[in-house]
């Protein structure tokens, strides 16, 4: 689309130079934005605009045009800290401070290797990313739904069951992420994460066929995470 919007331009004002990014390349995107009068970067370190709260991509369009400077947006968050407080991992040193390697969404996604014990039973069910920071902000109360495909959950993965996405092979996660950002975590992360995810659910007979049932053939990584699921159900590694 920023292709399509640097083509629109050229057929208007002739040739000029340009380079765009959507999560492309390492861009001080928020920073930019916030100067450019897009939002404000909040407690949360989102950017928040006042029309779409925080549920937005940010894409650039470097370019080497002549262009008019905008006014930097102003801070609305006042004296509100729910972001803050609802961080089930505390990653928050203070507002506008995240330490990152405590955020629910980097240990489920940028994270390759073990999930420290410590945060998998604040991780709950979430096993791709965690929007809780910006689900009780409220600036969000204001945003409308997009109508936008691209950004709908695919192969009803908004209403799967863990166990079930658990049992899929890796043939069944290369098909049914197709398109998604989940699959660029691989096939390793995703069982890792729903193991957390399985750990932290109710305990059930079919849970805990699904767990034993990778166990021994699972990378060590995986099986790790294995382990601990069954043994917050009470099943050590010796049953």
């Amino acid at each position: 689309r920023l292709q399509r919007l640097a083509e629109k331009i050229q057929s208007e004002i002739g040739e000029f130079g340009y380079r765009a990014f959507v999560d492309s390349a390492p861009v001080l995107e928020r920073a930019f934005a916030e100067k450019s009068g897009l939002g404000w970067i909040g407690k949360n370190t989102m950017l928040i605009n006042k029309q779409a709260g925080s549920w937005f991509f940010l894409g650039e369009l470097f370019t080497d045009l002549a262009l008019p400077i905008d006014e930097p947006a102003s801070d609305h968050c006042g004296s509100c800290r729910a972001c803050l407080d609802v961080c089930p991992t505390n990653a928050f040193l203070g507002p506008n401070k995240m330490d990152a390697t405590r955020c629910i969404s980097y240990l489920t996604i940028e994270l390759r290797n073990s999930i420290p014990l410590e945060f998998r039973k604040a991780m709950g069910n979430r096993v791709f990313g965690c929007d809780d920071c910006q689900l009780v902000c409220p600036w969000n109360k204001f945003t409308q739904p997009s109508d936008e495909s691209d950004f709908s959950p695919r192969h009803g993965l908004d209403d799967a069951a863990l166990v079930d996405l658990f049992n899929w092979t890796e043939q069944e996660f290369l098909e049914r992420t197709a398109g998604s950002p989940i699959r660029r975590i691989g096939y390793a992360c995703w069982l890792r994460n729903l193991a957390v995810g399985l750990g932290n659910a109710d305990s059930s007979a079919e849970l805990i066929a699904a767990l034993e049932a990778r166990r021994s053939t699972a990378p060590p990584m995986v099986r790790e995470h294995i382990e601990w699921a069954l043994g917050q159900h009470g099943r050590s590694s010796a049953q």
